[in-house]
């Protein structure tokens, strides 16, 4: 195993249909790059929680944000180990029989412990966060204030192990199955960008920002 790999042992190695287990650090960061909301699990006071949020990669770390009440911020920012799931469905995979019908979907789990962001690094690490999601937004609006930014704590996590697991391709039927007469294939599945929506409160007619164009540019092209 190449250093462009994670290190792979009982607590990531894909179990469940080995062959579509991927360790590698360029398919874990396809398949991060590619979202934008991720499930966060952790441990408190022997409850487990899992919570939904927006993330930001650079490099092998990803960084959260929230309010420093948040029972999220509170527990992460004491360097509990969490357990971080990615997940794209790309496409309803229908097979001969009940039993074999699937998904085609990109995941990864990722594993490392989450610390506090400096005050002097928050905003750095707000723009990851903001790139991540919509690239170029951050030098189009009013950065955060003071007053917001106290309010606001940034986690960074560095992805200590990871994984991906993908599934592509047509159903897998029993062999006798293939002489049925019953329709099988896949439905792909596509999130798509819709025309954007101008806020009402605008003062004045403006054009759709560059970020924006970009955007939907992107997925013109794909």
């Amino acid at each position: 195993m190449t250093t462009d790999s994670y290190r792979v042992d009982a607590r990531n190695k894909v179990k469940r249909v080995p062959k579509r287990g991927f360790y590698d650090k360029n398919t874990v960061y396809s398949v991060l790059d590619d979202g934008s909301v991720c499930h966060l699990s952790f441990i408190a006071n022997n409850q487990p929680f899992v919570i939904p949020t927006l993330y930001g990669r650079a490099g092998d770390k990803l960084y959260f944000h929230g309010a420093a009440s948040s029972r999220l911020i509170k527990n992460l920012e004491e360097g509990v180990q969490v357990c971080l799931a990615v997940t794209h469905i790309d496409g309803l995979v229908l097979a001969r029989s009940a039993f074999h019908h699937s998904m085609n979907y990109r995941s990864v789990v990722v594993f490392g412990k989450a610390k506090i962001v400096s005050e002097a690094d928050k905003n750095n690490a707000l723009k990851v966060i903001s790139d991540h999601i919509i690239p170029g937004r951050w030098e189009e609006v009013r950065l955060p204030t003071g007053k917001e930014l106290k309010a606001t704590t940034l986690l960074e996590l560095k992805i200590e192990q990871a994984s991906a697991k993908i599934r592509e391709g047509g159903p897998v039927d029993d062999e006798p199955d293939y002489m049925l007469d019953i329709w099988a294939g896949v439905v792909p599945i596509k999130q798509v960008l819709q025309p954007p929506v101008v806020d009402e409160k605008l003062t004045k007619e403006m054009t759709i920002p560059d970020s924006v164009k970009m955007m939907l540019d992107k997925q013109e092209r794909a």
